[in-house]
């Protein structure tokens, strides 16, 4: 898998001839963000080396690298997801072959469904913090040494200084985010009206498919990380509300200018 990470990490080098300042990584839905960016060289995923394919809906299948609000940014618009069959090791492999670059802050974004009362679908939620409830570990195995540690320590899975950049940028102009604590699941299905009630219980303030196991991975390799994400639907045990996939994207459509101004101020102002 190194070898891959690593011929994968040169083909893309040898395109950009840069080491950008951010990797950004669009969840669902999030795809008009990368409208935002300056284009210099884009990537089909099919094009680059050991380089996965995305399925759904969503989330588109290309690398764009250029610039966003003067910074160099390597964004992927559409990622991988441990329910579309694929293992640990390739949901993750994007931010191994980031970190190869000499990337050293992730940016990463999604859609989830709310379990705390104080949300509402389209709010903005930076994430302070995730509870792990996926059946497999990214960095279960035979620990490679050249990329981190075989035990990591995640007191800080997301970056107080990147958080706190986020939220100023968000009252600068007027928008609403809270900051919550995301739990991972493994998906395909939305969540019954009882395990948006675990979640909760457990200390979860939304719930959703992804992000948990690319965080893993990042600070496994000493990346500074960020997430924000986009509530898209409300759950418990005693709401009994239908959701589609067509929902979440439109919910997350209705959030698009809050994010894109979020996201900015944050690549704008971080060191």
């Amino acid at each position: 898998m190194l070898e891959k990470i690593k011929e994968t990490a040169d083909f893309i080098k040898n395109i950009i001839q840069d080491t950008p300042d951010f990797a950004i990584v669009l969840g669902s839905g999030l795809g008009k963000l990368q409208d935002e960016v300056a284009p210099i060289h884009t990537l089909e995923y099919k094009d680059i080396p050991n380089f996965p394919q995305t399925t759904v809906v969503g989330h588109g299948g290309k690398l764009i690298y250029g610039t966003l609000e003067g910074k160099k940014v390597l964004m992927m618009s559409g990622r991988f997801h441990y329910y579309e069959g694929y293992s640990m090791e390739t949901v993750v492999f994007p931010i191994r072959v980031f970190h190869l670059l000499g990337i050293k802050n992730l940016i990463l974004s999604n859609a989830s469904g709310g379990v705390n009362p104080d949300y509402n679908v389209a709010d903005v939620v930076l994430l302070k913090d995730h509870i792990n409830m996926m059946p497999e570990h990214p960095l279960r195995g035979k620990n490679i040494d050249e990329l981190g540690p075989r035990f990591v320590d995640m007191s800080e899975p997301y970056n107080k200084q990147m958080i706190a950049i986020a939220e100023k940028a968000a009252a600068e102009n007027n928008i609403k985010v809270n900051q919550g604590i995301y739990v991972g699941l493994q998906g395909p299905t939305f969540e019954t009206p009882a395990e948006y009630g675990m979640i909760k219980a457990i200390g979860g303030d939304m719930v959703g498919m992804s992000t948990i196991p690319e965080v893993i991975a990042a600070k496994h390799m000493g990346m500074d990380v960020f997430c924000l994400s986009i509530i898209t639907d409300l759950g418990g045990p005693d709401i009994a509300l239908s959701v589609s996939h067509e929902e979440v994207l439109n919910a997350a459509n209705k959030a698009m200018p809050d994010v894109i101004t979020v996201v900015k101020g944050l690549v704008r102002n971080y060191p």
